[in-house]
C-alpha cells in the first residue's frame, strides 16, 4: 500500500483512526528509511496526544512482531514471562525467574537497561563477571529449553521496529503513552514465545504511573491486547512509594537477590515476588489456586532449587558462579558515606524518583544509553515509610568511588526522606490484581 506520510500524521493529529494497512505501511517505510525520523516523531507525538483505540494498538503490536523473527517453542512447554514497568531497587526479576523455572515454568525473559531514575535488569546481571546478555534468537531459545530460563537483551532480529521507535520515543518525550507502551511490551513478550504474561505495574513516587487511575488505563490495554493474540495476561499493581528491598545499585541488588534465594528474608520484595510467581503458575495451569502456587514456591525456596536455577543461568550465560559464595568478586566502592535523618519523627514519604536520579551522579544509573555505569556504586536504604527516626540517626549509606559525589548524593537522598511528627502508615504493597477473563 502506497501512503502519504503527511496525510496520516495530519489525520492522527486531528483525532482520526489509523487503519491497519496504513499503519503497517508507515512502519515499514520507517524501517526501510523512506520515512525519516522527523515524520515518525510527528506521528508519535500525535499518538501521544490523541491516544490509540483497541484496534490501533493491536495493529501496531502486530507491526512490531512482523518486523522481525518470532520464537516458537517446541512441544507444549509452559512458557511464561514477567514485565515490570520500572522502579527504584526493583530486583524482582533476579529472584522471580529462577523461582518460576524451579517450579516448572520456562521463562524466556527479554529484559532492558536502566534509564533515568529506574534500574535495568541487564545492567544488574552484567555486574556479574563474564555474564553475557547478547544472544541471537536461536541461542536464546536453546538456553530456555535447556535450563528453563534465560535473561537477555533485545536482539536485532526480534521486534526491530520497536527497538528503533522506542529509541525515538525516549528523545521525543513520547514514552508515557499507554498505547505505545502496550505495543512495545506486548510485541516483545509475544515474539519471545511466552504464552502468558504477568505485569508488575508499579504505582507511586518511584514509578511512571503516579496513581491507580492512570495505571488502570494501561492495565486494560495490556489485558485486551494480550487477549487479541491468545495470551493470558495478569496485572499486579504494586506500591512504588519507596525503594524495594534495602539496596539500590547494580552489584548491590544482585547480592541482595542472591541472599534472598539463600533464604534470607526481604519482606517487601518477597510479597511482590510471590504474588507475581503465583499469577504465572495460575496462568500456565501449574497451580489451581493461590495456596497451591505458594506451596510450590515455598518448596523450591526451602530445597535450594531456586538458587540452583540462578546458578544454572549464570553458568549458561557465561558468568562466574563463584559470586554466589564470594561477593568480593563483584566490583566494590572505596567510599561509604552515611545518610543522616534531619529531625526526630516518622518517615512519612520517600521520593523514590529523586533517589533514583541522585544515584546517577555516582554512576549507579544513567541518563542516556551511552553513559558508563559503576557497578559497585549505590546505596543501602534500610529505613521505610512509617519507621521512627531520631535526628542524626543513620538511615542509609551511599557507596561510591568518588567521595565528593558520595557526600552530594547522601545529601540529596536525605532530602528525599520527609519526616512527619506523627506516626504514618504506608499503603499495602499489593494494591490490587487484574486478570484476563
Amino acid at each position: 500500500m502506497k501512503i502519504n506520510p503527511v496525510e496520516i500524521i495530519l489525520a492522527k493529529r486531528n483525532g482520526a483512526k489509523i487503519g491497519k494497512e496504513a499503519l503497517s505501511a508507515f512502519i515499514r517505510g520507517y524501517l526501510d528509511g523512506a520515512i525519516p525520523d522527523y515524520q515518525m516523531s510527528a506521528l508519535l507525538m500525535a499518538i501521544y496526544f490523541q491516544g490509540m483505540d483497541k484496534d490501533e494498538i493491536q495493529a501496531l503490536t502486530l507491526c512490531y512482531i512482523d518486523s522481525g523473527q518470532r520464537i516458537v517453542f517446541t512441544g507444549d512447554l509452559p512458557t511464561a514471562d514477567k514485565h515490570s514497568t520500572g522502579g527504584v531497587g526493583d530486583k524482582i526479576s533476579l529472584m522471580l525467574a529462577p523461582i518460576a523455572a524451579a517450579c516448572g515454568l520456562y521463562v524466556p525473559m527479554i529484559s532492558g537497561r536502566g534509564l533515568g531514575h529506574t534500574g535495568g535488569t541487564l545492567d544488574k546481571l552484567e555486574s556479574i563477571p563474564g555474564f553475557q546478555t547478547r544472544y541471537d534468537t536461536a541461542g536464546f531459545q536453546q538456553m530456555v529449553e535447556r535450563q528453563g530460563l534465560a535473561m537477555v537483551g533485545q536482539s536485532a532480529t526480534l521486534v526491530p521496529a520497536d527497538k528503533m521507535i522506542y529509541a525515538l520515543r525516549d528523545v521525543t518525550a513520547t514514552v508515557e503513552s499507554s498505547g505505545l507502551i502496550t505495543a512495545s511490551i506486548m510485541s516483545k513478550k509475544i515474539a519471545e514465545g511466552a504464552r502468558s504474561l504477568v505485569i508488575d505495574l508499579k504505582v507511586g513516587s518511584g514509578a511512571f504511573m503516579p496513581d491507580l487511575a492512570h495505571a488502570d488505563v494501561l492495565a486494560e490495554s495490556l489485558i485486551d491486547t494480550g487477549a487479541g493474540f491468545g495470551q493470558k495476561v495478569s496485572v499486579v499493581f504494586s506500591n512504588m512509594n519507596s525503594p524495594l528491598g534495602q539496596y539500590v545499585g547494580n552489584a548491590l541488588e544482585v547480592i541482595e537477590a542472591i541472599e534472598y534465594l539463600k533464604g534470607n528474608p526481604l519482606p517487601d520484595t518477597e510479597e511482590i515476588t510471590n504474588a507475581l510467581v503465583t499469577q504465572m503458575l495460575l496462568n500456565a495451569g501449574l497451580a489451581t489456586d493461590p495456596t497451591q502456587a505458594q506451596t510450590k514456591i515455598d518448596q523450591v525456596m526451602q530445597s535450594g532449587k531456586a538458587l540452583q536455577k540462578f546458578e544454572e543461568m549464570v553458568i549458561g550465560q557465561g558468568g562466574d558462579p563463584r559470586v554466589i559464595e564470594n561477593y568480593a568478586l563483584f566490583d566494590g566502592a572505596r567510599y561509604e558515606v552515611p545518610v543522616k535523618a534531619e529531625r526526630d519523627g516518622f518517615v512519612g514519604h520517600i521520593d523514590a524518583r529523586q533517589i533514583g536520579y541522585a544515584l546517577i551522579r555516582i554512576h549507579a544509573g544513567r541518563m542516556k544509553v551511552s553513559d558508563v555505569l559503576d557497578y559497585g556504586s549505590g546505596a543501602h536504604l534500610m529505613t521505610k515509610i512509617g519507621n521512627r527516626v531520631k535526628a542524626g540517626e543513620t538511615i542509609g549509606t551511599v557507596f561510591a568511588n568518588d567521595e565528593s559525589k558520595a557526600i552530594e548524593v547522601s545529601q540529596l537522598i536525605r532530602a528525599a526522606y520527609h519526616i512527619s511528627p506523627e506516626p504514618v502508615s504506608d499503603q499495602p504493597l499489593i494494591l490490587k490484581i487484574r486478570t484476563s477473563q
